[in-house]
């Protein structure tokens, strides 16, 4: 830029008045007010402002964190291509699982979709790009915003689930189905629409848009962080629970003799069973649910990390504009020295969150989904998708014999053949068969439908006898009662009967 360009302003400023305010994100301009013989004048650093405030470098650090979120994408999605594709033998999936694991992939889009559009940071020299006025800030920063509050709802619904399971015997059934899938996705998807309509995400550092510290705390990361100490809370009740059920197992495991009366005491060892029963079903709970509760920990601590950083940079923000006279020395520096911004950076890292910790959330966030696969995901599902392919490409074609389906007098081997074929066919022989112009097919000796034998719990059909003439009555019905005494010998002949 030339010095016209620049207008009042030293190298590397620029005078705010030349830049209209008609696009991008202008409350994410780092601006200055300095009184000069000729009036106020305006300054403003260049844009992107952790080009200033950062070492050189820093921007290809953070895509390199990017590129590891590809990497997590392909873990995440053979975890879900194997929940949707595998039988449930070889992934053991569940809805938790997989909206959780949803939730984590939205995630790792908003990494991911930089690194294909290759957007530009800045609207002009001094603003950065917001939604409205570049597209791939508008998709990284939805991305990551809902994934986000999906994956904070899915870990609440996954430790309350937990918790209904162990401390009140409570299985989750349809009620809690429903329930989770309206609040896990809804309560998202109102979460994205005020956050972007009341804050809006801007391009802050690197190439994802983040959230706008103006209302982010009351928007975004109070909610969020409302249920992630909500989540938490429950896993603590839950493991609190865990631990009062294992102290008092001990401290009821005791000789169960009275003795004051020298007899057994009952109620103790009454005690002592429901004591050890209630801690073997805590214990078979926590062996089947140890992968969802490290997720769950994992997932929040992760959450508090980033919400922590973000919310330390947004402060650090406004009390640089409520203050002017903290940045006042750093800027100086960059006037005095010409923009050598090296010389420089030493005295803006009292303005901003270090390097180190941003870099760090960056990296956290794109290994939760490598969480995700390495406690919701199973080695049984490699070994399903081998046994997929194997049974897809190398089928084996087997003979089967028309012996192989005549019935047998073993009731494990009963199957399930067709009901309309006389009882008193047989399968023909092979000399019949070749007689005959279906020589493929096979009679079925099957029984008929009134002369199946139940071998699979079902109550069995009554067959009446062929020289019958009563039918099977309740006792109310007419028949002998246990209270009448009444014989045949006082009932008289035949004759008399009938008479």
């Amino acid at each position: 830029m030339t010095t016209t360009q620049r207008g009042l302003c030293p190298a590397p400023f620029y005078q705010e008045d030349i830049f209209p305010s008609n696009g991008g994100f202008v409350s994410g301009r780092f601006c200055q007010t300095s009184s000069t013989p000729i009036g106020n004048i305006t300054c403003c650093l260049p844009c992107p402002a952790s080009d200033w405030t950062y070492s050189d470098g820093f921007i290809q650090r953070t895509e390199a964190a990017n590129w590891l979120n590809v990497a997590a994408m392909v873990a995440t999605m053979f975890c879900l291509l194997s929940f949707l594709i595998l039988p449930v033998k070889w992934t053991h999936r569940h809805y938790l699982s997989i909206c959780l694991a949803l939730g984590v992939g939205f995630m790792e889009l908003a990494f991911i979709v930089p690194l294909g559009s290759k957007p530009e940071q800045c609207f002009n020299a001094i603003t950065p790009n917001d939604m409205r006025s570049s597209t791939s800030c508008a998709f990284s920063g939805a991305f990551l915003l809902f994934g986000g509050w999906a994956a904070v709802m899915w870990v609440f619904w996954r430790a309350l689930s937990l918790h209904l399971q162990i401390c009140w015997e409570v299985i989750p059934g349809n009620t809690f189905f429903y329930s989770a899938l309206a609040f896990g996705w809804g309560i998202p998807a109102i979460a994205l629409a005020l956050s972007l309509s009341l804050t809006g995400v801007s391009y802050r550092f690197g190439t994802v848009c983040h959230i706008n510290h103006t209302n982010g705390l009351q928007v975004f990361w109070g909610p969020l962080l409302a249920f992630a100490a909500a989540s938490l809370i429950i896993q603590g009740i839950t493991f609190g629970y865990c631990i009062q059920v294992y102290v008092k197992s001990l401290l009821d495991d005791d000789p169960t003799t009275d003795v004051s009366s020298g007899l057994p005491s009952y109620s103790g060892s009454v005690r002592t069973r429901t004591a050890r029963q209630a801690v073997r079903r805590v214990q078979k709970v926590i062996q089947l649910q140890w992968r969802g509760v490290a997720v769950v920990l994992i997932i929040i601590a992760e959450v508090i990390f980033f919400a922590v950083v973000f919310v330390s940079m947004d402060n650090n923000t406004i009390s640089t504009e409520a203050d002017p006279d903290k940045a006042r020395p750093w800027l100086r520096c960059l006037r005095d020295s010409g923009g050598r911004k090296a010389e420089c950076v030493h005295l803006a890292r009292e303005l901003v969150v270090k390097e180190s910790i941003i870099l760090a959330v960056l990296v956290c966030l794109a290994l939760s989904g490598f969480w995700v696969v390495l406690l919701l995901g199973r080695w049984s599902m490699v070994l399903g998708w081998i046994d997929l392919f194997k049974r897809r490409f190398s089928r084996q074609h087997e003979f089967v014999s028309a012996d192989a389906r005549r019935l047998s007098s073993d009731p494990r081997t009963y199957e399930m053949l067709n009901s309309v074929t006389s009882p008193q066919t047989a399968v023909k022989t092979p000399e019949r068969a070749a007689m005959s112009p279906n020589s493929l097919s096979v009679t079925q000796m099957s029984p008929g439908i009134d002369q199946k034998i139940d071998y699979f719990g079902r109550e069995a059909r009554y067959q009446s006898p062929a020289t019958s003439f009563s039918s099977p009555r309740p006792p109310s019905a007419g028949g002998w009662t246990r209270d009448r005494t009444t014989t045949f010998s006082s009932l008289g002949s035949p004759k008399e009967l009938k008479e």
